[in-house]
């Protein structure tokens, strides 16, 4: 059932490296900003300029949890939850809230 998921990865995904406290994997994952009911982007002006407030939504095979973070070459974000998705018994991706790191804590 997997497979499915690991194609669609393959094809439409993105490349990705997924830190934990284990190391650094490389993966395929969609990374996207989550949909906001209003119009307006989610975000606050400050003296340094606009800072994002979005939440993106993962969704990859690649296990990721509270406190982990993924990149994507261009942006690193933190995973503020994660929960894994089933069909039956086996375990297809898992869905993830990221939010921006913050440029003055990296």
């Amino acid at each position: 059932m997997t497979d499915w998921v690991r194609s669609v990865l393959a094809q439409y995904g993105q490349n990705v490296t997924v830190e934990t406290a284990e190391g650094a994997v490389s993966a395929r994952a969609f990374l996207q900003p989550l949909t906001e009911r209003q119009e307006q982007v989610a975000g606050t002006m400050t003296d340094l300029g606009w800072n994002d407030d979005r939440l993106w939504l993962y969704l990859g095979q690649t296990a990721v949890s509270k406190g982990d973070t993924v990149t994507d070459g261009k942006m690193r974000f933190r995973v503020r939850s994660s929960r894994p998705y089933y069909i039956g018994e086996e375990l297809t991706h898992w869905w993830a809230s990221l939010e921006r790191e913050k440029e003055a804590a990296e």
